[in-house]
């Protein structure tokens, strides 16, 4: 009988995608994002293991919300004391800021979610520090 293999953090190999948010929808953006991410696109996938690229995202300004999202489209936040609930229209929030609450919400809600955050690098213009790193171009389809 065989076993099956699932992969260990060692021997993951991560690389640098570099993605281009200008004309996208901030919806298929953030889900092909988290998809990178979590590293659901390699076939070496396991679910309990940390093994997605690290993303840069450029042109985040230009990101693009369907219909009257940008002034209808509320976000709350809440900090638990009574009267503290405060709303948000998407204008009001920095674009790097909705892209990344909008991967946010696309991970799952459990201790790899913030290590998968720590390697999304969100940009406003297309200028990033990384180009030692030599990202491979990642068109969002």
């Amino acid at each position: 009988m065989q076993k099956t293999w699932s992969a260990k953090p060692a021997e993951v190999k991560q690389e640098w995608k570099l993605v281009d948010a200008a004309g996208k929808s901030l919806g298929r953006l953030a889900s092909e994002t988290a998809k990178l991410l979590r590293g659901k696109h390699k076939p070496e996938f396991t679910p309990h293991v940390e093994g997605g690229d690290f993303v840069i995202i450029v042109n985040s300004e230009k990101v693009v919300l369907t219909g009257k999202k940008w002034t209808d489209k509320k976000y709350y936040r809440h900090s638990r004391y009574i009267g503290s609930l405060k709303e948000r229209s998407a204008k009001d929030i920095k674009p790097e800021d909705l892209i990344r609450q909008a991967v946010s919400g696309m991970l799952p809600k459990n201790k790899l979610r913030p290590r998968m955050l720590k390697k999304l690098k969100v940009y406003k213009g297309t200028e990033h520090d990384h180009q030692a790193q030599n990202p491979k171009p990642y068109p969002i389809p």
